[in-house]
């Protein structure tokens, strides 16, 4: 055999899997996966909000569930701009951290460390957003897309903003009363 005429006998579907990815296809693969997640969170955010038992804790998790709602529009935006369909791929790490976050509410129902975990398991949440947004915000910069930079810079503010309101609520009340023996 020649040399390149392997390349000649390879098929369309062979061809395409040999295409060069780029950093705007790994940029899009990110987007699709972030977008997957904010779905998942929206949906996960009323579970929280009535497990927990603070009320400024219930509060923050409707803050969040609206704010979410925002940010997934947001995405959508970002999709339109490079003229895609908005679509998620599964993320496996949303689905851990609210997997997490599940059993930590059926474990501690009840429990004066319930609103503690709640909050660890949004944090984590949130600590996966600020990563995705702060990657792809850096990267739209990269790629010379200011307006989809500007959108997810908008989005990355608002999750380093509710994880310090977490830490407040948690360090102001929550892990204090998590300390709490009910025998006491």
């Amino acid at each position: 055999m020649m040399p390149g005429s392997c390349i000649a006998a390879m098929s369309g579907k062979d061809v395409e899997m040999a295409k060069v990815k780029t950093l705007e296809d790994l940029f899009l693969d990110t987007l699709k996966d972030i977008y997957y997640a904010e779905r998942k969170i929206l949906k996960a955010l009323p579970k929280m909000k009535r497990a927990a038992t603070d009320e400024k804790l219930a509060a923050a998790f409707e803050k969040h569930h609206t704010e979410t709602e925002e940010q997934i529009e947001r995405l959508q935006q970002v999709f339109e701009i490079l003229g895609k369909a908005a679509r998620g791929k599964t993320c496996d790490a949303i689905e851990g951290i609210t997997s997490e976050a599940e059993e930590i509410m059926d474990d501690y129902k009840g429990s004066p460390a319930l609103d503690a975990g709640l909050i660890s398991a949004a944090q984590a949440v949130e600590h996966y957003e600020i990563t995705r947004y702060g990657t792809l915000h850096r990267w739209a910069k990269e790629l010379g897309m200011n307006d989809a930079a500007k959108l997810l810079n908008e989005t990355l503010q608002q999750e380093w903003k509710t994880d310090e309101d977490l830490t407040k609520l948690a360090d102001a009340t929550v892990n204090d009363a998590a300390q709490t023996s009910e025998d006491a």
